[in-house]
């Protein structure tokens, strides 16, 4: 189930408020678990045991920690089995292709059925992976009521797709949580605003993406294909955030709060800015969890550059199993080995500030088509495509009306220049507070209204993290 189905926002959403707060504090906990547990298993019921599995190993291994002390023995095979589930369920397949390919001139391949990727398991499992290793480290206590554990993994805004929740941020909020007026009109109007960001947005550039990335590069336009390049970096911008939006205005609704995924990523004027910026929960996992244990930059540059290949290396992995994904990983450790190295310090400068934006937007968005791309050929074909005059047959005409220039307007503004002219202005950012005030709920309104309208008429609705 998603959030922009008419089915959660009429039917489950108001069914589970409603039932939280009619109930008694004690038991409220275990119906968010429940509530949870159903809204993972809609799609398909037998992969929730999975996740059920996956909460159980980490709730043992949480106490066994807790009561045997610091055993890296422990920690190592927690790690390890929470590793190879994910490697079994997410890599198998790619694994299993990868090695066919390989032994396809000698006549060999391995006959092995395909396996069904479970939705949100990269992020419940880094979830449960944060919570062991938080307990080993002593920065938080092992959890015994096992319907807690239950609701730290499931519960239901953030576990298929993000943001990651580490446990010390929310073990107080387990327990001990209040929600006001003004927390609660806040956690509405941020998803709202997700909502909008999502189907207005983000569902309209899909169509034309998708579409444009079923031809051949070559036989579409220059154009088309920069439009095309554009229309993804803001689907991903927009489909992702919106989705954390969402997903943190749900958790206000029943008195959680999450950490912000999403910093205006496109403002940045480096790689290194950018990650800072873009998933959030995902960028601070790797560097607590990986980078710091490996070093960090601690010992000499040779060892930092290292350590950061081996983070964006895995963060590719981590996003898909597929060679493009690994290709964007490397691509993204390139540049911040280069910033390290040299290039960091001419960005900094304040006289080639507008040059470093420039920089940085063109990085991410050359990057974004290896994301994108099916295989590395057709990125490299759409890439070469980009910059090589050609005849085509496709043209922007086909897709460009007034409707999707506006929406490429409106979502270029609001991807940076509009926050910045409200700062500027000394107004509060979109969605940033619970005031209620008539015109800004009009408006908020108003969104709402044509958003429902365009999933009742069936708009094209992926999420593009459900892959992950």
């Amino acid at each position: 189930m998603v959030f922009s189905s008419i089915v959660f926002l009429w039917v489950l959403l108001p069914v589970i408020l409603i039932t939280y707060y009619i109930s008694p504090v004690r038991i409220r906990n275990g119906l968010l678990t429940v509530f949870s547990l159903f809204f993972y298993a809609w799609g398909e019921p037998r992969l929730i045991v999975l996740m059920i599995v996956s909460v159980l190993i980490n709730y043992t291994f949480g106490l066994l920690i807790e009561r045997y002390g610091k055993k890296k023995g422990l920690l190592a095979l927690c790690v390890a089995i929470n590793l190879l589930l994910l490697g079994y369920f997410k890599y198998f397949n790619f694994v299993v292709d990868t090695l066919n390919a390989i032994l396809a001139p000698a006549g060999v391949s391995i006959a092995a059925g395909k396996v069904a990727l479970p939705i949100g398991i990269s992020f419940y499992t880094f979830q449960a992976l944060s919570y062991v290793v938080d307990v080993y480290r002593g920065e938080n206590k092992a959890q015994h009521n096992l319907v807690n554990m239950m609701l730290y993994i499931s519960f239901f805004p953030q576990l298929i797709a993000g943001p990651i929740v580490k446990y010390h941020d929310i073990e107080e909020q387990m327990e001990h949580r209040t929600v006001t007026a003004e927390s609660f009109s806040y956690g509405i109007k941020r998803f709202i605003f997700g909502l909008g960001k999502k189907v207005i947005l983000a569902n309209s550039f899909a169509e034309v993406v998708d579409a444009v990335y079923a031809y051949s590069p070559s036989d579409v336009s220059q154009p088309l294909l920069w439009l095309t390049a554009v229309f993804y970096m803001m689907q991903i911008y927009f489909d992702f955030s919106g989705y954390s939006d969402m997903a943190i205005g749900l958790g206000k609704m029943f008195g959680f709060t999450f950490n912000e995924n999403f910093t205006l990523p496109y403002v940045s004027t480096s790689i290194r800015e950018f990650w800072r910026r873009w998933h959030i929960s995902l960028s601070s996992w790797f560097r607590e969890y990986v980078y710091i244990p490996l070093g960090g930059n601690r010992r000499g540059n040779a060892r930092t550059y290292v350590n950061l290949w081996i983070v964006f290396l895995l963060t590719g992995i981590w996003h898909g199993a597929g060679w493009t994904f690994i290709i964007w990983g490397i691509y993204h450790g390139l540049f911040n080995v280069l910033e390290r190295a040299f290039l960091g310090k001419w960005l900094e400068k304040k006289s080639l500030r507008p040059l470093a934006h420039v920089y940085a937007v063109f990085v991410v968005l050359i990057g974004w088509i290896f994301f994108r791309a099916e295989t590395i050929g057709q990125a490299g074909e759409f890439i070469y495509n980009l910059f090589v005059p050609h005849e085509a047959v496709i043209l922007p005409e086909r897709y460009m009306n007034r409707k999707m220039w506006i929406l490429l307007a409106a979502a270029i503004a609001g991807c940076g220049p509009l926050q910045w002219l409200l700062e500027r202005f000394g107004k509060t950012r979109l969605a940033a507070d619970g005031k209620i005030g008539a015109a800004a709920w009009a408006g908020y309104m108003a969104v709402l209204w044509f958003s429902i309208l365009l999933l009742i008429n069936n708009t094209y609705n992926p999420f593009i993290y459900f892959r992950f």
